[in-house]
């Protein structure tokens, strides 16, 4: 039996109608080094996506292998409950310097469990207060924050959410947000224009609140949406004035994605609770973690009998290996500069994803920042985005559409030749569909 025989004959892949393997089968991996993936038939194919996300830095960094390595012949994990070392001591001094305020880390192992983690903490916080009605949750149009069923719950993706809606605690969805397509318009700068029918949609319930969760400027898996930074200014007003906590989900955005350490800082505000992952390790090893400040880490700060203490808890949190490569992955942005690569690559990736609109005749709505770039096919079939997809692989990249979505979110530092190629391989997938 061939490798992919057997995968299929075990292996439920994840976010996948799995009938779809049928004719388009997995793609072996044997090695992956920067920007690229190598197949088992020595395929060079460009990682567009970051593989999920994720890999910051691309594959293979050998600075975080060194660093494994090294905390590996050490220890690799210890339960952290009780105990502490050097490694996890250095991290968390190193995010509590990401803010000015969050300086309380709590480690957990990946996205949903961090957001859920400050969806818990925030409602735990309030009942701690004495502010017993404030148990609802409100998010954003289109926004996605994870598969469990909290996260699920604060999502506004049909696609995951509807089989669960059963299942899950009621919500409120903020709705006409002032979406735009860059940093550079007017939108970005001042939504005074939508702000006002925003506000009437959060006063309703605004008695009711712990808290609003928003993926900050950027939404993901929603589109590759963006939005405007005055809108997060405002939002950030109104909970505080109305004591409702901000949750920001920076899982994708953190760590430079949009061309700044944190999205919140387009908007130059702090959440009270801060949520990161994928970057963290630079998609190395999974690490999700929730900074917060030092009022709600007192409002927790009591004798035991008092059951105020916040018991959540990963098996993994605080793993070691993990750790170790984030702290050097911290490093890595700050010699290499990559904030700064991040913000020279978006006026490229714009250029090159213009230059794919005008040679196809097929891309509307062009929206970038950082080194994420965006746009929309003009088709009425509802899968044209896969079969670019499907075309792409066997041109040379891992494009993996949103719908009918075709975005590049590349590893900050991939090189500018590797782009031109990604528009290229990009062009005659379109082409080869339509």
């Amino acid at each position: 039996m061939t490798i992919i025989d057997r995968d299929l004959q075990h292996i439920w892949h994840p976010c996948s109608q799995m009938k779809d393997y049928e004719t388009f089968k997995p793609i072996v991996i044997k090695k992956a080094k920067g920007s690229y993936l190598y197949t088992d038939n020595g395929h060079k194919i460009i990682d567009a996506i970051s593989s999920w996300w994720c890999k910051s830095l691309g594959h293979n960094h050998p600075k975080l292998k060194k660093a494994l390595i090294k905390q590996a012949n050490q220890f690799e994990h210890v339960i952290l409950a009780n105990t502490t070392n050097d490694t996890i001591v250095q991290l968390a001094e190193e995010l509590s310097r990401l803010t000015k305020h969050l300086n309380k880390v709590l480690f957990a192992s990946d996205g949903s469990c961090a957001v859920e983690i400050a969806m818990k903490m925030s409602l735990h916080a309030h009942q701690i207060t004495g502010e017993l009605n404030r148990t609802k949750f409100a998010c954003l149009e289109n926004s996605y924050h994870g598969e469990t069923c909290l996260t699920l719950a604060v999502s506004d993706c049909e696609l995951y959410k509807k089989p669960y809606q059963p299942i899950l605690p009621h919500t409120y969805t903020i709705k006409n947000l002032p979406y735009t397509n860059s940093r550079h318009t007017e939108l970005w700068q001042n939504c005074a224009s939508h702000w006002q029918k925003i506000e009437m949609q959060l006063n309703k319930y605004k008695d009711q609140l712990t808290a609003v969760i928003v993926e900050p400027i950027l939404q993901g898996a929603g589109g590759m949406l963006i939005y405007s930074s005055d809108f997060l200014r405002r939002l950030r007003q109104w909970t505080k004035k109305n004591n409702i906590h901000l949750i920001a989900d920076e899982i994708m955005t953190g760590f430079g994605r949009t061309g700044l350490p944190l999205a919140c800082q387009h908007a130059n505000i702090e959440p009270d609770f801060l949520c990161l992952a994928k970057g963290l390790t630079a998609g190395y090893l999974p690490m999700s973690v929730v900074l917060t400040s030092q009022q709600i880490y007192d409002y927790f700060y009591d004798d035991y009998e008092t059951h105020k203490a916040f018991l959540h808890s990963h098996t993994h949190s605080g793993n070691t290996l993990a750790a170790a490569v984030a702290l050097e992955t911290l490093k890595i942005m700050r010699r290499e500069n990559i904030y700064t690569k991040a913000q020279k690559m978006e006026p490229i990736l714009y250029q090159l994803m213009q230059e794919v609109a005008e040679q196809t005749k097929k891309l509307k709505n062009i929206r970038y920042i950082g080194a994420v770039v965006a746009a929309d096919l003009e088709t009425n079939q509802k899968r044209m985005g896969y079969q670019v997809f499907q075309k792409a692989i066997k041109l040379g990249a891992l494009l993996r559409p949103l719908g009918n979505t075709i975005y590049w979110l590349p590893p900050l530092n991939t090189k500018t030749k590797t782009l031109h190629a990604l528009r290229d391989i990009t062009i005659q997938a379109i082409n080869q569909v339509t």
